[in-house]
């Protein structure tokens, strides 16, 4: 069994509740690393913008997919 089987076959398992949680955590994990790494937020407003819509894409085109 490969891996993504294997985590496909685990996050079937999870709750709405769950995948909150994840986000949650993904969110203060990122926060963490601005308040330990200041350069980080050094950058200007907008390539947190065109970072945003870069990760973005590959979701917006699966979910706009015909």
């Amino acid at each position: 069994m490969g891996y993504f089987k294997w985590a496909n076959s685990k996050i079937k398992k999870f709750k709405w509740h769950d995948i909150s949680l994840t986000k949650l955590s993904v969110l203060f994990f990122a926060l963490f690393l601005a308040k330990v790494w200041p350069a980080i937020l050094g950058l200007d407003w907008y390539w947190y913008l065109i970072l945003c819509i870069v990760v973005a894409i590959p979701v917006w085109m699966k979910l706009f997919k015909k």
